[in-house]
């Protein structure tokens, strides 16, 4: 369990929210707006209204005390980057802000974000990465070469083994799990027979699992 400070009451950060909630992290959610922090304070106890771009708030939430802080401020980027700046000022540990653009990315690390994610970019990402290329289900990206994706199995592996398709040397993939009727089986031995309706979950270079993809 993590304690988290999440600033910002967007659509992101209701979402981010009400995720980091359901996997049992304590959650402090704050916002200038006291209307949102209302609706909110009976799903979190710990709602605060309040101008984070105000030094005198950051230092009175006791932004130390939180294993990381998000800024999911969402139209106003300005005040992103001084509520960024202060939570590093007065000593967060870690630090996870929001952007639209890639000059903003820039400003936010230089002034200290741990970590910059663009929600519109990874979209537009997985998205295109679907899309290109036929049966791709889902994928994560680890570096610029490598991912891990969802894939279905090809009609020559039905009945037959990892171990007879001798999968890594042969497709230059590491099956990591295996999605049958919605239920993962992780690590699969090297005996698993393939099913029909079998989704593999993959870790390899995208141009290796395209060439798969196209073939399914």
């Amino acid at each position: 369990m993590k304690s988290v400070l999440i600033i910002g009451m967007g659509r992101m950060g209701r979402h981010l929210a009400k995720k980091m909630q359901e996997l049992g992290n304590e959650v402090m959610v704050v916002d200038k707006d006291a209307s949102i922090i209302e609706g909110m304070s009976e799903t979190y106890t710990d709602s605060h209204i309040g101008d984070c771009t105000n030094a005198s708030v950051i230092r009175a939430l006791g932004v130390s005390n939180f294993d990381v802080c998000f800024v999911t401020i969402g139209e106003d980027f300005q005040s992103s980057l001084v509520v960024t700046s202060l939570l590093k000022q007065y000593g967060a540990k870690q630090v996870v802000a929001k952007a639209k653009q890639a000059i903003q990315m820039d400003l936010l690390k230089k002034i200290g974000a741990d970590e910059v994610v663009c929600p519109d970019w990874d979209i537009a990402e997985k998205l295109a990465v679907r899309y290109n290329a036929r049966n791709i289900f889902d994928f994560v990206p680890l570096t610029a070469e490598y991912s891990i994706y969802e894939i279905p199995v090809l009609k020559s592996w039905v009945g037959k083994t990892i171990q007879e398709q001798d999968i890594r040397r042969k497709y230059s993939i590491n099956i990591i799990a295996v999605k049958h009727n919605m239920e993962l089986r992780p690590i699969p031995g090297a005996d698993y027979v393939f099913s029909a309706d079998d989704h593999i979950i993959v870790i390899g270079k995208s141009s290796d699992v395209f060439k798969i993809a196209s073939k399914t």
